[in-house]
């Protein structure tokens, strides 16, 4: 249990719990000198601050919906870097595939820009601060530190897991974010956007913020946990959202600012109904970030939890500074989101960085639930689905192309136990496992795993892949997966037409036509490599071993690196022939292994 805050400085205590399980008597330098930290972050200065201008406005407007062109090509290397958010996931319990759900689909995105020659700066994290976490500490006997590291982990090792090749996991709970925190809040109290007021309505617990009457259902409960709202009544800061008012609306009249677009649609109609001014502050909350200006009220858990993209700019051990996220890759390339949380996302967000003088990030991508039974899946709700039991009874690459081949992102999606095992079989371990296997097990049955000859460079397949590939590309670049997945199977579809059509088999039973089935191979192996190398975004397991298979340098067996650190194929080498450097005549190939094992 937390020692109880000393009279002169409830910051101090703050710092005390960011040391976890050490007890007062242990920790005084630690606090100290996170005291010491917020000191002088308090004293920065102003530089990045914006002045109420009409010029001003247009200027941030402008930036905040143009577009980074990003040229399509191993060439293309920006000086900073591409910035890909998943939302920070709340800690109130242990993550479930609605949260395991969003950062695939990042690792996909994160991944593909890789294979671009783009650097990326790929953040996720927890969101450890709150009412609710409070509550979920003390059922479990726990104190609310100890609660964050234990489910803040369970998420990382679910990232594992999944081969999420994440650059920086952020915790709310660090020093170097709350340092972050407390200058933000600095340089909006000083702009003038933060004014103290009483105020009464009926809160949700489980959004962590206060509901508009209308938008609950019978008995005044929450549409999304579906629990009644209790009425409160409290003196708290709060935000003038109201000032940016044209600002918002004009960032989401901006076709390309969030999609899809009828999310955007839905958002923009709330906001032309008059935003309101919203809570910064809780006085009954202990578990959070104290305001600058009053330490007897905390900051309000959604103001700090989206400081933390900001954050995460900066590694673990370095001094977060306001005015170099603009260095760092700031504004991101794409917060990518649960419809649920869209609003915070769409409209307190671009109005928090617009007081302090920052662009709106580049684009929201708004996805769907998951649902279960017809419900979306939920911690709140109590259905939700295993994903480390799901890992575990099948794989980490059959979870990853289910959830983005079979679902469209964007859409809701219902999980079905059938359907998973139908499109993985059919697709991954039928027609590009067993195509590859088959072809290999042919050439070590009737030519010592060796290939005389190379892929024709004109071929109908190397037509098909070209096209093939190009769709796949401009579909990753635009977060749609299951299009980019749909456009790679038509290769390794007709790749299996042709193998059945040519049947080498028979060719290469007979010394006088074994020679006429070498270049039907060839043809096969190089659509493979193609489809090895198009694939790894979504299933970085399974193309890596399809590669080995097929000479490239890739670890083995128990040394698969699939991290941003480790093998990282290029896109360029989705060009047909491209690494004749590694299939060369004559080249010997590695006895086969099974690449995709069939579920049962």
């Amino acid at each position: 249990m937390r020692r109880k805050a000393t009279s002169w400085s409830p910051i101090l205590a703050y710092g005390v719990s960011l040391t976890g399980t050490e007890r007062w008597s242990a920790a005084p330098r630690t606090s100290v000198q996170l005291l010491g930290a917020f000191l002088s972050w308090r004293g920065a200065p102003d530089g990045c601050r914006c002045r109420q201008s009409g010029s001003k406005n247009v200027r941030w407007l402008k930036a905040s919906v143009r577009q980074r062109h990003q040229p399509s090509g191993a060439e293309a290397r920006p000086a900073q870097p591409l910035v890909i958010t998943t939302p920070l996931f709340y800690v109130n319990a242990a993550p479930h595939m609605g949260s395991a759900y969003p950062t695939m689909a990042c690792d996909a995105l994160a991944r593909y820009h890789r294979m671009q020659g783009r650097a990326v700066r790929f953040i996720t994290g927890t969101d450890e601060h709150g009412e609710k976490i409070a509550q979920a500490a003390a059922a479990a006997g726990r104190t609310p530190q100890e609660h964050c590291d234990l489910v803040s982990g369970e998420f990382r090792a679910l990232w594992a897991k999944l081969n999420i090749s994440y650059d920086r996991f952020i915790r709310t709970t660090s020093a170097n974010h709350a340092a972050m925190v407390m200058t933000f809040m600095e340089r909006v109290l000083q702009r003038g956007d933060i004014y103290k007021a009483s105020y009464e309505g009926l809160y949700c617990t489980g959004c962590e913020e206060y509901k508009d009457p209308k938008e609950l259902v019978e008995d005044t409960q929450c549409p999304l946990h579906l629990k009644r709202c209790e009425q409160r009544a409290e003196e708290n800061y709060f935000f003038r959202l109201s000032r940016y008012q044209a600002q918002v609306e004009a960032l989401l009249a901006n076709d390309d600012f969030m999609r899809p677009a009828e999310r955007r649609n839905e958002v923009l109609s709330w906001v032309r109904e008059g935003l309101r001014d919203f809570s910064v502050s809780r006085a009954k909350n202990p578990w959070g970030i104290p305001m600058p200006n009053d330490a007897s009220q905390t900051i309000y858990v959604w103001f700090d939890a989206l400081l933390g993209y900001l954050t995460a700019l900066f590694d673990e051990d370095e001094p977060p500074q306001l005015e170099k996220v603009e260095e760092r890759g700031w504004p991101a390339h794409v917060h990518v989101l649960g419809k649920d949380i869209t609003r915070f996302h769409a409209c307190y967000w671009p109005a928090m960085l617009h007081s302090v003088g920052l662009n709106a990030p580049q684009q929201l991508f708004s996805h769907g639930f998951l649902t279960k039974d017809g419900m979306k899946m939920g911690k709140s709700l109590g259905n939700t689905l295993d994903p480390h039991a799901l890992v575990d009874e099948f794989n980490a690459d059959a979870v990853r192309y289910y959830f983005l081949r079979g679902i469209e992102f964007g859409r809701d999606g219902d999980f079905s136990r059938d359907r998973f095992i139908q499109i993985v079989n059919a697709e991954l371990a039928n027609s590009v496992g067993n195509l590859l296997n088959r072809t290999l097990n042919l050439l070590k049955r009737h030519n010592n795993l060796s290939l005389p000859v190379v892929a024709p460079s004109a071929h109908p397949l190397a037509d098909l892949t070209r096209t093939c590939t190009a769709e796949a590309a401009a579909a990753y670049e635009k977060l749609d997966f299951s299009g980019a997945a749909e456009a790679l199977m038509r290769i390794a579809s007709e790749a299996n037409s042709f193998i059945d059509h040519e049947a080498p088999w028979t060719k290469l039973r007979n010394p006088e036509t074994k020679s006429e089935a070498f270049p039907v191979l060839a043809v096969i192996l190089e659509a493979v490599r193609v489809l090895g190398v198009a694939l790894w975004p979504l299933i970085p397991e399974t193309s890596e071993r399809m590669l080995r298979a097929l000479c490239y340098p890739v670890a083995g067996p128990g040394e698969v690196a699939s991290t941003a650190a480790a093998f990282v194929p290029s896109w360029h080498d989705t060009k047909w022939n491209a690494r004749r450097d590694l299939l060369q005549p004559g080249v010997r190939f590695r006895t086969p292994e099974p690449v995709f094992p069939r579920l049962e």
